[in-house]
């Protein structure tokens, strides 16, 4: 009895322990199988980042240049004094529009209506003298007829008779100068537009030899720009436009970047290259209503010169401009892979660059999403989705932690994932292992 008693006992732990051994095995094999989807997922990996692309399509695309200019009034003119005097008045209100003919300064005019009075007195002497030289040329007629007189004498009458004709005429003469030299005394705007400040203050002696400006008027409305642009570009630019790019539309944008809402046009290019800088002079006028435009202000202008007939339009913010290797871009290829690729950009298009070189139509180009790829290795595959801008159709997730829920509400992520760009890009950073 003791030794069956024995070998009971004996029995009894090792069938225990043989079961809690199953047990154990049961459940590490359990584990392994719920955290193998968040280890590994389908496929042995966490999903794809989605980036968002735009599909390149051929479109004839106008090349904008931005060039430096110049504004220039269509029309100057220099108020001088045109006769000898004090000035008495100034009758214009400084930085105003003036219209042609308006007063502007008033000159001291006595001198001037003494010399016109003089000048119509002298008239009338030259009248009185022709009157009476007539009437003696009209008495000699008859008499030099009848034989009365000498002929010589009539002749002399007749002589006469000219002479105060020519006397009453250089006498008219006189007083339409000193009406002239009056009138220049009260000095008026030779054209119409917008006057600056006066030049000379009242009690200022201006003289008509040394031509003494009193003020400056310009025209503003419309402005001229004079456009600098190098003369090899242009040509250039001829080239691909089949011809002249004459009445082309004018863009002009300011110091502090706004675009005005007027457009200007092209109206000629010069004829004749700068030889010290290798440019020519375009000219564009342009309205300025509101005077946004000053004289002599610096500004750049963007005008379609020449038409690309196959260009492709891609978002700025696809491009990365000015690196190492020239202006680039990341194109996800047929296996969703991206690659960086190097193009030529030839203008700006609004919130755009054309590109002429390095792309072909249906290929695609990652605009967003750039940050998911900073952790990944390279030849990661991503998923493209189409991008849509914020401005044209729905805005993409403000915040990181939005794009997290989003994500959480399509399954792609588990809720418990931490937010920030990190979420989709640090689990796919790591290949599994097997």
């Amino acid at each position: 009895m003791r030794s069956d008693h024995s070998s009971h006992s004996t029995s009894f732990p090792l069938g225990r322990i043989a079961a809690g051994t199953l047990v154990a095995i049961a459940l590490l094999s359990g584990c392994g199988k719920k955290e193998a989807p968040a280890a590994g997922g389908p496929g042995g990996g966490m999903p794809a980042p989605e980036v968002g692309v735009i599909t390149t399509k051929y479109e004839p695309v106008a090349l904008l240049t931005e060039l430096p200019a110049r504004a220039e009034p269509v029309r100057t003119a220099q108020v001088r004094a045109r006769v000898d005097g004090v000035v008495l008045k100034r009758l214009f209100t400084e930085g105003s529009e003036v219209k042609q003919g308006q007063s502007l300064f008033q000159i001291d005019p006595a001198p001037y209506q003494a010399r016109l009075a003089a000048a119509q007195a002298d008239v009338g002497s030259a009248q009185a003298t022709l009157n009476q030289a007539a009437a003696q040329a009209e008495r000699y007629k008859p008499l030099v007829e009848a034989n009365a007189i000498s002929k010589q004498e009539y002749t002399n009458a007749v002589a006469a008779q000219k002479q105060a004709e020519a006397a009453l005429a250089a006498a008219r003469a006189q007083v339409r100068i000193a009406q002239i030299n009056s009138s220049y005394a009260n000095v008026a705007a030779p054209i119409s537009g917008r006057i600056g400040r006066a030049l000379v203050t009242e009690g200022a002696l201006v003289s008509a030899a040394q031509a003494t400006e009193l003020a400056l008027i310009q025209q503003t409305n419309p402005m001229y720009l004079n456009i600098t642009q190098s003369a090899t570009e242009l040509q250039r630019l001829r080239k691909q436009a089949g011809g002249g790019s004459k009445d082309a539309p004018v863009s002009v944008i300011l110091d502090d970047g706004t675009e005005l809402a007027t457009k200007g046009r092209l109206l000629f290019s010069d004829v004749t290259v700068d030889p010290s800088t290798g440019q020519v002079t375009l000219r564009a006028q342009v309205p300025n209503p509101d005077n946004s435009l000053l004289p002599g202000q610096y500004v750049r202008v963007r005008l379609a010169q020449a038409e690309v007939p196959n260009g492709i339009v891609v978002p700025q913010q696809a491009v990365t401009r000015g690196g190492p290797q020239g202006d680039t871009l990341m194109v996800v290829g047929p296996d969703n892979k991206p690659a960086q690729r190097t193009v030529k950009i030839a203008s700006q298009q609004g919130s755009s660059w054309v590109v002429t070189e390095g792309l072909k139509e249906g290929e695609r180009v990652m605009v967003d999403g750039f940050q998911k790829l900073q952790m990944l290795p390279p030849g990661t595959p991503v998923k493209p989705v189409p991008w849509q801008s914020s401005l044209a159709g729905t805005p993409a997730p403000a915040t990181a932690a939005a794009g997290v829920a989003a994500a959480e509400t399509a399954g792609q992520v588990p809720a418990s994932a931490p937010s920030g760009s990190s979420t989709s890009a640090t689990p796919a950073a790591g290949t599994p292992r097997r």
